[in-house]
């Protein structure tokens, strides 16, 4: 580097596109579920990450909420011995 640049008065700025990026994060999916979003990417050309992010991003953006009712179940077990 050229000893004319000088940078110790340069002042650093916060990156603005801090708030666009992506938080890695380790998830288990279930096979058919990869399966399923992979045939999406085939078709469509996006990354099935990418689709996977954009399915999610939908559901957050459009508070949607998983309405799951448990069934109890009424068989017993059998004591181990």
């Amino acid at each position: 580097m050229r000893d004319r640049y000088d940078f110790s008065k340069m002042k650093g700025c916060k990156n603005p596109y801090i708030k666009y990026l992506k938080q890695p994060v380790t998830m288990r999916l279930d096979r058919d579920t990869v399966s399923y979003f992979k045939s999406m990417s085939e078709e469509s050309g996006i990354p099935y990450q990418n689709l996977i992010n954009l399915y999610l991003r939908d559901c957050a953006v459009n508070h949607r909420k998983l309405h799951m009712k448990w069934q109890a179940e009424n068989v017993q077990q059998p004591l181990a011995l």
